[in-house]
């Protein structure tokens, strides 16, 4: 009994999930018991986020304690997003131009979905008002909504702030520090019904989408998912290898988050988790805390080459032939919308019906798409959260604080970890002490 091998979280995730695919296809009729389990998860993560991203930024941003310093970091970390989306861009369009996915395809057998409430955004939003809006009325409002745009900007303010203060606030950072070590402790304790949020999850899509709904859009569907594979292994590899670190090392030790994203439609699933074990695999605390925030909003990898597909997609439906010029113009539309439209919900449709109604294509065509959007959403999840975890190595990497020793797997617990558990052991110590001594 003592050499039983413990089955790891991930292990577990994948049995989930492939209970899910099994129960939601053959027990479709009695499905409906399992959205709500879904939900209760992914509400579970979703309420210790906004906590999670405010303590962990005021404590980074308060430990550079250099408005400078951060200026420049941001400075850079927004080049680097804009540089690696805007290859995925590319990427996207170009693939969609050679592959022609939307050619041949037969508009009356696809089930078309209301897409009302995207196209009503897009039209509501602009580059201009990301700005004016990075700016909150009311923090406390804006910590309610989950606004992490104008949570992160406060935040990094708040931390220079209290960094400025000195020793005054040291009171302040210290409850700060609190606050982030419940939240990841809480974070443990909510993962370990992930396995079960999983299934429900992933039972739920099962049974309400099918294999019949892939069938007229099933190339589309290939053709992005093999894309991204071409992207993670290429570019995150050729990125990774400049950062001096194995891009399939770092994927090891992310595979459980990588599965609960795909599962769970979420890369905000794994956030406390991914904070938590890029820190672990050699990046400063003070990188981690403002790169992957403010990568959840700016640095969507997936999303952009999703984005750079789908429109000549679209295009090829209606046998609209895009000129040189126009998928220029696309580009550069898309370069644009996927900035500014960071934050909003349903973001890749909105930056997709914002697009094509600027460039002239006809925004009808997302409703043909939207009955698989889910299915091509849990993968281009799963590229999101390595783009944001891999962001935080290259920032690391430029400002020359990565720890590569670190870099393994598996991973190492932190130094403040063990003495954590140092202290816990010393308690455990002292409580037998006093139970043998009350034994007497």
């Amino acid at each position: 009994m003592a050499g039983r091998r413990k089955i790891g979280l991930a292990t577990k995730i994948i049995i989930g999930l492939t209970l899910g695919i099994l129960y939601g296809y053959f027990f479709r009729q009695y499905s409906g018991w399992l959205k709500p389990l879904g939900d209760m998860f992914i509400r579970s993560i979703k309420m210790i986020v906004v906590p999670i991203v405010f303590s962990t930024i005021v404590i980074g941003i308060a430990g550079v304690g250099d408005l400078k310093k951060v200026g420049k970091l941001g400075g850079k970390t927004l080049i680097y997003f804009e540089i690696i989306t805007t290859i995925a861009i590319l990427l996207g369009v170009t693939v969609a131009n050679l592959t022609k996915p939307g050619i041949g395809v037969n508009l009356s057998s696809i089930q078309k979905v209301d897409i009302s409430a995207y196209t009503g955004t897009a039209t509501h939003h602009s580059t201009t008002d990301l700005f004016v809006n990075l700016i909150p009325t009311n923090i406390v409002d804006a910590l309610a909504r989950a606004d992490l745009l104008q949570v992160i900007f406060f935040a990094v303010l708040f931390g220079v702030s209290l960094a400025a203060i000195g020793e005054v606030g040291k009171p302040v950072l210290h409850f700060f520090q609190g606050v982030a070590e419940t939240m990841f402790k809480l974070t443990n304790i909510i993962m370990a019904a992930a396995p079960y949020g999983v299934f429900a999850l992933m039972g739920f899509t099962v049974s309400q989408f099918g294999l019949a709904v892939l069938l007229p859009l099933g190339k589309l569907v290939g053709i992005l998912y093999l894309t991204m594979a071409f992207f993670i292994v290429v570019v995150f590899g050729s990125v990774a290898k400049f950062a001096g670190i194995n891009l399939f090392t770092m994927l090891r030790n992310l595979s459980a988050e990588m599965l609960i994203a795909f599962s769970t439609d979420s890369s905000e699933s794994v956030f406390p988790r991914i904070l938590k074990k890029m820190e672990q695999f050699g990046v400063p605390k003070s990188i981690v805390s403002f790169v992957i925030p403010t990568g959840y909003t700016f640095n969507l990898d997936g999303s952009a080459l999703y984005q750079g597909l789908a429109v000549p997609f679209i295009a090829q439906m209606y046998g609209i032939h895009l000129t040189l010029a126009h998928t220029l113009t696309i580009i550069a539309v898309l370069m644009i919308t996927s900035k500014g439209m960071a934050g909003v919900p349903g973001v890749s449709f909105v930056v997709l019906a914002s697009t094509l109604s600027t460039t002239g294509l006809p925004v009808e065509g997302l409703a043909l798409i939207a009955g698989v959007d889910r299915i091509m959403d849990m993968g281009r999840t799963v590229v999101n959260v390595i783009g944001v975890s891999l962001a935080s190595v290259v920032m690391a990497k430029i400002e020359g604080v990565f720890d590569s020793s670190r870099a393994t797997y598996p991973l190492q617990p932190l130094p403040e970890d063990l003495e954590a558990n140092i202290e816990d052991l010393d308690h455990l110590g002292k409580a037998s002490t006093m139970t043998e001594s009350f034994a007497k």
